[in-house]
């Protein structure tokens, strides 16, 4: 079966990509550098040609509330069409846990990106994902105020993205759900103490402060705005294995 794997060769993306082709299927890696783009519609019409499930894990180059929000609509006003066109029988998009419940510009975003998506007519399941333990260290540069990281104390259920890989690739060559499917790490605490795991195991000297007014990607931090409410597939990969291998590869 041929998979259009859209942003295959990102830190997910690459993943997926590699599962696919081990199962024995085509999967074709789509992104600017290989000559697909969503955004100008670049190499669509021949990406879908013969295609018959494409995952979507495109992301924003930029942060900023309206460049996300265009960028994501822009990219599936592009992508659903030439979908369309082609047939595909099952739209596979990566989203987040909780963006309905947290008021930020780039969730709101991504929540429009799943209206669009849910809109197009296209089979589709959509799998929202906790956040990832590879951009803990970015979370932790975002939140640092000097020499402390200042991390809302609300729960957090970090997920490894090798497991995020597994769990598409599989949703991707199951039938379409029309609906959501939520996954999460194994493990939840609170969002600060992991952060602060994280910093003590590579060596990082800055202090973790537990903070209810931090702010995540712009947006409040409620105690369950950031985890699954109800039932979710659960990771493999457990935080102090995640960091073994982390420090392993260093």
């Amino acid at each position: 079966m041929k998979i259009v794997v859209v942003g295959g060769t990102g830190l997910v993306g690459s993943k997926v990509v590699a599962i696919l082709k081990q199962k024995g299927h085509e999967a074709l890696a789509a992104a600017p550098n290989t000559g697909v783009n969503t955004i100008t519609g670049e190499g669509l019409k021949e990406a879908m040609a013969g295609a018959q499930v494409v995952i979507d894990l495109a992301n924003s180059p930029s942060f900023e509330e309206r460049a996300v929000l265009e960028f994501f609509e822009t990219s599936e006003r592009n992508l659903l069409p030439a979908e369309a066109a082609a047939g595909m029988r099952h739209h596979v998009a990566l989203s987040i846990v909780g963006i309905d419940r947290s008021d930020n510009g780039y969730f709101r975003a991504k929540v429009a990106q799943e209206n669009l998506i849910k809109a197009s007519g296209i089979p589709y399941t959509i799998i929202r994902s906790t956040q990832f333990m590879e951009f803990l260290r970015g979370i932790a540069d975002s939140s640092t105020d000097g020499k402390k990281v200042r991390i809302s104390p609300g729960l957090f259920q970090p997920i490894a993205a090798d497991d995020v890989a597994a769990n598409v690739a599989d949703v991707a060559l199951a039938a379409p759900r029309n609906g959501v499917v939520e996954i999460a790490g194994p493990e939840r605490a609170p969002f600060n103490e992991f952060v602060a795991r994280y910093l003590k195991a590579v060596g990082d000297p800055r202090e973790v402060v537990s903070d209810p007014e931090a702010r995540y990607f712009g947006g409040r931090v409620e105690e369950r705005s950031l985890v699954p409410l109800g039932e979710a597939r659960l990771g493999r990969i457990r935080f102090d294995e995640w960091l073994r291998r982390l420090q392993a590869a260093a």
